[in-house]
């Protein structure tokens, strides 16, 4: 039943899937933080520019993890989606995790037909049917495969549909559904492995949470959107 009601949800979204990026010129801005095992220790924000058919989305993420006033775990990162009508056509993206460097750039290549990437964690050649892996475009709920927006790797992966359900974020009751993310190959080192639960808002066509456990739990949770 539940393989059946989310076969419903991605034609329903498939068949819309040109208007995609209409869903989103209401929004100027989208805040999450994020916060391990109930602490806030950073943020993610995208930012919304338009100019006629093409957009551009700006993500900024920083968090750091701490044990016993130490740090152990940090990441600072800056990406760049540039879109023509519903069509991806660049991205780059800079990221200091643990004072190591990573990277991606990726261009559409139009004579191909697919993405042309150069990454700290992959080089080569990718179908258009990838999805940027931020959690800023419902899209990554309707792929079967993510590219990295930290190192340009590619991951297969499975969406399944929970049910629906209501949240409540900041004092707000929210109507969602719930869908579990996973890799496709469940083989691969858990640290590697993709293993999301995301609850969206098909109202503002918004993931407003994603949860995940590693090295603690983890959220990132939707403050505000304008």
């Amino acid at each position: 039943m539940k393989k059946f009601l989310f076969l419903i949800f991605l034609l329903t979204y498939s068949f819309n899937s040109s208007a995609h990026m209409a869903h989103y010129n209401k929004f100027n801005k989208i805040e999450m933080e994020i916060l391990r095992d109930g602490e806030v220790i950073g943020y993610n924000y995208y930012f919304f520019k338009k100019d006629s058919d093409n957009t551009t989305v700006t993500n900024q993420l920083k968090f750091t993890v701490k044990l016993f006033g130490a740090t152990i775990f940090e990441v600072e990162s800056y990406g760049e989606e540039k879109y023509y009508k519903d069509k991806l056509i660049s991205f780059n993206s800079k990221t200091r995790q643990n004072k190591k460097d990573k990277y991606v750039e990726l261009k559409l290549n139009k004579k191909e037909n697919n993405y042309n990437i150069k990454g700290s964690s992959y080089t080569g050649s990718a179908s258009v049917e990838n999805v940027v892996g931020n959690w800023w475009s419902h899209k990554i709920l309707q792929t079967r495969s993510q590219i990295s927006p930290i190192s340009g790797s590619i991951k297969e992966q499975v969406v399944t549909f929970i049910g629906k359900e209501k949240i409540e974020l900041y004092g707000k009751t929210y109507e969602v559904e719930h869908f579990k993310l996973t890799s496709k190959d469940m083989s691969i080192p858990k640290d590697k492995r993709l293993n999301f639960d995301i609850w969206f808002d098909k109202k503002n066509a918004l993931i407003l949470k994603v949860a995940y456990s590693r090295m603690g739990n983890w959220e990132y949770r939707v403050k505000k959107f304008e």
